[in-house]
């Protein structure tokens, strides 16, 4: 049934990169738009056009879409269905400097990267003329556009098609993932009106090198999560002149900066692979004013990956990392003022403060009992407020709760209060535990070792980049889920998360993606023989194994 779709999927992918469609924004539409009409004008839709529809994200300012598309094989009576999914969007392009214009013009680009310095690395493939460069051309319309004429191939022969396919486009996924996060509960509507049988999640994201000089092609069956643990320091004001008579929240921040940044051992390990060490992505103080006061408090959040770390667990271990990191900074503090007591003849006395890390749901919980229900019309009324302004975003307003219930505690004695801002991105993985798991992972190695190649292609456990891959699934323990939801202040206000939908899917996944290089930098760049010979025959063998 397999034919040879490169040239096909390469005019696509060309013809989708020169929509610009950067992340939240209305161009996002233009992209959704030109998916969709390409929908409706292929053979099986203009027969059916009933099979494919927009899915507007919830809440959106921007009146952003996603696309759902279905085929219904016709062969046999097989209710087995597997999902596609690509995203439409892509990161800004601020970095292409004076060349901007060009950013999403991949045939242009060339000569335009030409006449600028580049990386000798990326220098060497543009010359070779084996690659396609431009934003978004391998992030991912490649892969958007691969699964489209999969798609539309099958369609055409839905006579001998067993089974079904369900396809979404999704629009935010470099953003806040609203796109599918919309996407889910429809999914789960379509299985119940449909019965549909959901065998698998195929992404066809992009992969990448991941060393120097890697050589492989991986295929991911599973994917990487994200928390991101978040941290609201109190210390106390100082005159800047007598700081040793304060605590200063930016020390503290550091030390858990220091603590926790690149620190390996806040990896996950999972079957010899491991995740990236957490890296920050915040770090300021809250004084609103200059004046020769320290700073009362000052806030921080980072990036952690995850391969088994549910946020319950996640949350203990942080706690004692910050525990630690606290320690060192009154260690260092009473050390440094017993020699300048020592040097200017004053007498020593060691300095009062203790290290307290709590985590949001405690704050809660002391200030709960200290003013009862009082707190909770607190909240309401915040969150309404909040909302209202949509200058403020997931992270802001996390921490302007977290602030708010904190300022109606008794206790002003310094204090780390730990949470986590949105996002979350569950982790998947693939152990062969269930039916669904083990014949993924069969049907995936089958492909891998029966398609004649010169690339060595191999099979690993967690896609390595964040993606909607993870809203296919979320873990059943009530304490993870409760651990998150106490914790993840405006959890279900301002961030929603369908989690029930997402623990009903449970579904096992694969990533399936073109390979390239450089992804979110002006060198952005796709493959084109394994992109477009290679990908799509791996994709299109696992759909019809999965299907069978």
């Amino acid at each position: 049934m397999y034919r040879n779709l490169g040239d096909k999927i390469k005019k696509l992918t060309i013809e989708l990169t020169e929509i610009p469609s950067i992340v939240s924004t209305r161009e996002e539409i233009n992209v959704v738009k030109k998916i969709y009409d390409k929908f409706t004008n292929m053979k099986y839709f203009k027969k059916h056009p009933e099979m494919v529809r927009y899915i507007d994200v919830i809440d959106d300012s921007l009146n952003r879409k996603s696309v759902l598309a279905m085929v219904k094989g016709q062969k046999g009576n097989n209710n087995k269905t597997v999902l596609l999914i690509g995203h439409t969007d892509t990161v800004g392009t601020s970095d292409y400097g004076n060349i901007k214009e060009y950013a999403t013009r991949p045939l242009e680009l060339p000569d335009r990267l030409k006449s600028i310095s580049i990386p000798e690395d990326a220098l060497k493939d543009l010359e070779s003329g084996k690659y396609l460069f431009g934003r978004g051309v391998f992030d991912m319309k490649c892969g958007t556009a691969t699964l489209m004429t999969i798609v539309e191939e099958l369609s055409n022969n839905v006579e001998n098609l067993e089974g079904n396919i369900v396809f979404a486009a999704v629009c935010d996924e470099e953003g806040n993932s609203g796109g599918m996060l919309s996407v889910v509960p429809e999914l789960v509507k379509l299985r119940e009106k449909e019965n549909f049988e959901y065998q698998a999640a195929i992404d066809a994201d992009y992969m990448a090198p991941r060393y120097e000089g890697d050589i492989n092609r991986y295929v991911y069956v599973g994917t990487v999560g994200k928390l991101m643990p978040s941290f609201y320091v109190i210390g106390s004001e100082a005159h800047g002149g007598d700081p040793f008579k304060g605590l200063d929240p930016n020390h503290i921040s550091s030390a858990i900066i220091e603590e926790i940044d690149f620190n390996t051992k806040y990896c996950d390990e999972v079957e010899g692979e491991v995740t990236v060490p957490p890296i920050s992505l915040r770090q300021q103080d809250l004084k609103p004013e200059y004046s020769v006061q320290t700073a009362k408090t000052s806030y921080l959040y980072f990036n952690f990956d995850t391969h088994s770390s549910a946020p319950d667990e996640m949350m203990n271990r942080i706690i004692d990392g910050t525990t630690l990191a606290f320690q060192r900074v009154i260690n260092s503090l009473n050390e440094e003022y017993k020699k300048y007591c020592v040097a200017n003849g004053f007498p020593y006395e060691k300095l009062p403060w203790k290290p307290r890390v709590i985590s949001y749901s405690e704050l809660y919980d002391k200030v709960k009992l200290e003013q009862g229900d009082k707190v909770d019309k607190v909240i309401d009324d915040l969150n309404k407020a909040l909302l209202s302004d949509e200058s403020i975003d997931e992270r802001m307003h996390a921490l302007k709760m977290v602030q708010t219930v904190h300022s109606m505690w008794s206790d002003r004695n310094p204090v780390v209060i730990v949470y986590f801002s949105p996002p979350y991105y569950p982790h998947i993985h693939v152990k062969g535990e269930t039916e669904l798991e083990k014949n993924l992972l069969n049907v995936v190695n089958d492909v891998i070792e029966s398609t004649a190649s010169k690339y060595n292609i191999k099979m690993k456990k967690f896609y390595p980049y964040i993606s909607d891959l993870s809203y296919t699934a979320a873990p059943n323990e009530s304490n993870a889920i409760d651990s998150l939801k106490n914790n993840m202040p405006g959890f279900g206000t301002k961030y929603i998360l369908p989690i029930e939908e997402m623990q009903a899917l449970n579904l096992p996944v694969v990533n399936i993606g073109p390979f390239g290089k450089d992804a979110h930098k002006f060198t952005e760049r796709l493959e084109e023989d394994y992109s477009f010979n290679i990908v799509p025959k791996l994709i299109y063998k696992t759909i019809e194994n999965l299907l069978k």
